[in-house]
């Protein structure tokens, strides 16, 4: 097993760095926002075409990464891609916003909704008491859940992708007997399939764009994780051959999976039934197989949320390590344990913000304030493509992205788009993500001044 400067292990192959992809898009996202588009919507074909539209635009982001992770095989995935096309500001403001947006608070809702699932199974957590007016029993559970995901990867690097690769093959097996079940033995209703809400009739003609557009932040925020892989490439045997195909394999299961799972929310529950509902694979499978299938399809959920936080755990890391490299200040980040290999700093760091993040709001608002910023950056890694194509025509790419340039300018155009309308629909949230990217400019201002001096 080689060790790359700084110390971080050479050992992961095509197998696991696939289970990352699939771990970290699967997650909470699918099992909670389909009540959200319901609500705002209430027309199923067009909550199908977004899901659908939201894995083509995953697969042409997994292929721009692929080009890119291939020729940058580089811990920090769109870190580097920034800082290589735009300089070290914009990649320094693309680290920050990954610290707050890009993980901590993806694993804060997921950890969140995992608490709620787990009222399923105690009654206390389906309570949610407040202990002394102030602290919510469950985000104090979610918090205990952070920090034994810190403390599994922290430990040691090989057993944290071991335990990812074993929990997320539980959970590709688990939601594919459940959609056969469903299909099979479910008791469920074709008919809802086609059902069309009243509310749909109501919406004027910008309404349904606003919805449409919030609905499409929800989707992309759901397939995000389609990079997932690309954060370890320095950790990867053959980052160059096995890091595109794990991107585009895992990108391509993961879209068929989500277009399952909707089917049976829909099959089972109908647009009335999952409107404003946060729990949509709990209400779908009570409706399909009563109170033990409902047990049943519950852990599945546990532990595919379990398995989508403790990816990302060890992905946010990598992009906190690499610009640990770049600026002095901030070099206590780029250290890592000699024996576990993993960037032990730059996982407490990012576990305070993620207990941070946990009693900050709902989890609808954390996932409209985590879209809308990783929609941005993630169009603005994803624009590398064609910057570096001009700008470096004679860099060695050992693998280039198919249909270009149309599959980054459709990535990008429709990207803008959602943004647009979101912003539109929940100023709120995509303010406050506006604000993170600024607070990110104004930090590395100052980290950049005592980097200067420290060198």
């Amino acid at each position: 097993m080689s060790e790359n400067e700084g110390g971080l292990h050479r050992f992961i192959g095509l197998r696991s760095a696939m289970m990352l992809v699939v771990a970290s898009m699967i997650g909470a996202g699918i099992f909670t926002t389909t009540g959200f588009q319901a609500q705002d919507l209430g027309h199923p074909g067009y909550i199908f075409l977004l899901w659908l539209v939201g894995g083509i635009l995953a697969f042409c982001g997994a292929l721009c990464f692929g080009e890119l992770g291939a020729a940058m095989p580089e811990a920090g995935a769109e870190y580097v891609y920034i800082r290589e096309s735009y300089g070290p500001a914009f990649a320094f403001m693309s680290g920050f916003v990954a610290l707050f947006a890009g993980f901590s608070a993806p694993i804060a809702g997921a950890l969140k909704a995992l608490v709620r699932y787990m009222g399923h199974f105690f009654p206390l957590l389906a309570d949610d008491p407040v202990l002394a007016g102030v602290l919510h029993v469950n985000d104090l559970v979610a918090i205990v859940f952070v920090w034994l995901l810190v403390g599994i990867h922290a430990s040691r690097a090989r057993g944290g992708i071991g335990f990812n690769d074993v929990v997320t093959l539980m959970k590709v097996a688990g939601i594919a007997l459940v959609l056969l079940a469903a299909a099979l033995v479910g008791k469920g209703d074709l008919s809802n399939l086609t059902e069309i809400s009243p509310r749909y009739y109501e919406l004027g003609a910008m309404d349904k764009m606003s919805g449409m557009a919030t609905s499409l932040i929800f989707v992309t925020f759901c397939y995000l994780g389609w990079n997932g892989s690309a954060y370890l490439a320095s950790e990867m045997k053959d980052p160059q051959r096995d890091l595109p195909r794990s991107l585009l394999l895992g990108t391509g299961l993961v879209t068929v999976l989500y277009l399952g799972l909707n089917i049976m929310y829909f099959y089972g529950a109908g647009i009335e039934g999952l409107a404003g509902e946060v729990e949509v694979g709990l209400v779908a499978s009570r409706e399909l197989f009563g109170g033990v299938g409902a047990t049943l399809v519950t852990l599945l959920l546990c532990v595919s949320i379990l398995a989508s936080a403790s990816a990302m755990t060890i992905e946010g890391p990598r992009v906190y390590y690499a610009f640990g490299k770049d600026f002095p200040a901030l070099g206590f980040l780029h250290r890592t344990g000699r024996k576990s290999g993993a960037p032990a700093a730059a996982l407490i760091l990012q576990g305070i913000v993620i207990s941070l993040i946990i009693v900050s709001g709902r989890i609808d608002q954390i996932l409209q304030y985590a879209g809308f910023t990783l929609t941005l950056f993630s169009s603005l890694a994803v624009s590398c493509v064609i910057a570096l194509r001009i700008r470096r025509p004679e860099m060695p790419r050992p693998f280039k992205a198919w249909g270009y340039p149309f599959t980054p300018l459709l990535f990008l155009g429709v990207s803008l788009w959602t943004m647009v309308w979101a912003f539109r629909g929940r100023p709120a949230e995509s303010s406050l993500a506006l604000m993170t990217v600024v607070a990110g400019g104004i930090a590395f201002f100052v980290i950049s001044r005592r980097s200067a001096r420290a060198g």
